[in-house]
């Protein structure tokens, strides 16, 4: 074997009798589903708008960051359902930190166990505050720690032609966003979409299992290979396959960040594009009701500071600059509230 055996991780019961979700707070959870699942079936009008950090760090930045954004949510409600991404888990193109989950302390050894009860606190905090969670699906075997506080599941570039990601998105009841490959071909991201929203049989925890299917499952373009695919031809050849292949509640949500954001004359990822990008959807299918009926939503990496920075350019917490993300690159508070309220109106 090439593994060792650190030690034995406390069983999901365990965690969620030290942190339990309140009776009030499970309903909440509850009814932000039931209204995405109205968003996505076309019996609810509004916009979805997952918004937040890249990676949900550090955690006083994402309490201070909900704070801000729950009076915008509350007053643009009848516009907008935001629902506030809690990313724990960070997929890598090769190495590095992986979330708050694996290293709370990114300058401390990884120590899962503090993780768990790190982030599970934090989601009970936003839910307090009374915001609905997202959170992308990286290792599916986690599920039982945090499953029960989130609203909304996002399935990354990465993993959507993985086929334990699909078999995991066909057998929650979240709302699962389903990203196109890091390719940009969309043709596979409905593949993804199909594949969750069909019934499986396989084994899980030592059982054999069928899943019911996702009928939530829905399509997320990010862009691929430093190239965007939010343009009306590609929002149009995505409603296209989707009806072909007769995919139920078909929805796109348009990703602002990620290779949508690459700046044409630099070729770089520019987070402070978003909003511009966003303008420039909204204009380009206003005049196409089809298609709007067809976008439910947006994502959009935010945090308190514009820009970024890098964990290796500091030797401890004491020397990052919370609120400035440590992985992509974020849009900025006070120009995150200004495309919020422009959005909204």
């Amino acid at each position: 074997m090439t593994y060792t055996i650190q030690k034995a991780l406390p069983h999901p019961k365990e965690v969620k009798d030290i942190l339990p979700l309140s009776d009030t707070m499970k309903s909440r959870v509850e009814k932000d589903r039931q209204e995405i699942y109205n968003i996505l079936k076309g019996k609810d009008q509004r916009k979805l708008l997952i918004i937040g950090p890249c990676s949900a760090w550090p955690n006083t930045a994402v309490i201070e960051y909900a704070k801000k954004l729950k009076p915008l949510a509350d007053r643009l409600s009848d516009k907008l359902k935001i629902v506030l991404r809690i990313y724990t888990q960070k997929p890598r193109t090769t190495i590095g930190w992986t979330g708050p989950l694996s290293q709370p302390d990114p300058y401390a050894k990884p120590d899962i166990e503090k993780g768990i009860f790190y982030c599970r606190k934090m989601m009970l905090d936003i839910i307090n505050i009374g915001l609905p969670i997202a959170d992308e699906a990286l290792f599916t075997h986690n599920d039982g720690y945090f499953v029960d506080l989130i609203t909304w599941i996002a399935i990354g570039a990465r993993s959507s032609e993985d086929q334990e990601h699909r078999i995991f998105a066909s057998m929650i009841p979240h709302p699962t966003g389903i990203k196109n490959p890091t390719s940009g071909n969309i043709p596979i991201a409905i593949n993804s979409i199909i594949a969750a929203q069909h019934p499986h049989v396989f084994a899980l925890h030592g059982r054999q299992v069928q899943t019911s299917g996702n009928p939530y499952s829905h399509l997320i373009l990010r862009g691929g290979s430093s190239k965007p695919n939010y343009s009306l031809e590609h929002i149009q050849k995505s409603a296209d396959l989707m009806n072909k292949k007769n995919i139920t509640n078909p929805g796109i949500i348009i990703d602002l960040s990620h290779d949508n954001s690459v700046d044409p004359e630099t070729g770089k990822k520019d987070p402070l594009r978003q909003p511009l990008i966003l303008n420039e959807i909204m204009d380009s299918i206003s005049n196409n009701r089809n298609l709007t009926q067809m976008i439910k939503g947006f994502m959009v990496e935010s945090f308190l500071h514009d820009g970024n920075q890098n964990l290796k350019n500091a030797k401890s917490i004491k020397e990052i600059k919370a609120g400035l993300s440590v992985t992509d690159g974020c849009l900025g508070w006070e120009k995150t509230k200004s495309m919020i309220t422009n959005f909204g109106n």
